[in-house]
């Protein structure tokens, strides 16, 4: 796919997700998201406040795709990994280690305003006392992840890695990211220009798996035939 191809096929995506976002009444920020109202089965895409579209057209532009449950027999929810990203309601914390998009973002602020937390992203777990060291910046993460918009897609096939949900999100992260001159970067302010891992820099997109990958020509099709489907929850 050429840069030219590119760009009309990343225009034909937005008008497919300008479609979607009607059919659900619009973005919801993800600080107001509760456990209501979500599908048990999907794909999530987030919307970073001033990061717009420059090159393909105008409006906001995507900044990470996700989905979950993509291992067989998993049971996790679309509402359980968006909460994972949320954080903690009780006292805004969270868990980085259970959220790669959180460890991401956290790093970036540290990076963002020259501060230093030697034990971030570090291990899988973490003992109470380190915990309480990182709740702070924790608190700093939720606060910004809490100002982006999410829009979801509805996928309810069983989990698996050949599963729908898997394939939006595998071609979507491939179509978006800002490898080739087709696709939109990101701001000169962007928050992931800070980021520790240089797919997620050179990408544009709070992503690091298949960023280099190629989209799959039947991409758009699946994607359209799944959001004009879509009936709101």
């Amino acid at each position: 796919m050429n840069a030219t191809e590119q760009t009309q096929a990343i225009r034909h995506f937005y008008t497919l997700l300008d479609d979607l976002e009607q059919r659900l009444g619009g973005r919801r920020l993800l600080k107001d998201c509760t456990s209501k109202g979500w599908p048990h089965r999907g794909v999530y895409f987030f919307f970073e406040p001033g990061e717009q579209r420059t090159v393909t057209g105008e409006g906001a532009r995507v900044v990470r795709i996700g989905t979950h449950a993509v291992s067989a027999n998993s049971k996790t929810s679309l509402w359980n990994r968006l909460s994972q990203h949320k954080g903690k309601v009780r006292d805004g914390g969270g868990n980085h280690r259970g959220s790669i998009f959180r460890s991401h973002v956290g790093s970036a602020l540290l990076a963002r305003d020259g501060l230093t937390l030697a034990t971030w992203g570090i291990g899988s777990s973490a003992g109470q006392t380190v915990k309480q060291a990182e709740h702070e910046h924790e608190q700093r993460v939720s606060q910004t992840l809490g100002q982006f918009g999410v829009l979801w897609l509805s996928v309810g096939d069983a989990p698996g890695k050949d599963s729908e949900r898997a394939f939006v999100e595998q071609n979507a992260i491939a179509l978006l990211n800002n490898v080739n001159a087709g696709t939109d970067p990101g701001s000169e302010t962007w928050l992931g220009r800070q980021a520790q891992a240089p797919a997620i820099r050179r990408s544009a997109l709070w992503n690091v798996r298949h960023v280099d990958d190629r989209v799959d020509p039947e991409f758009l099709s699946v994607f359209e035939r799944l959001v004009r489907g879509h009936d709101a929850v």
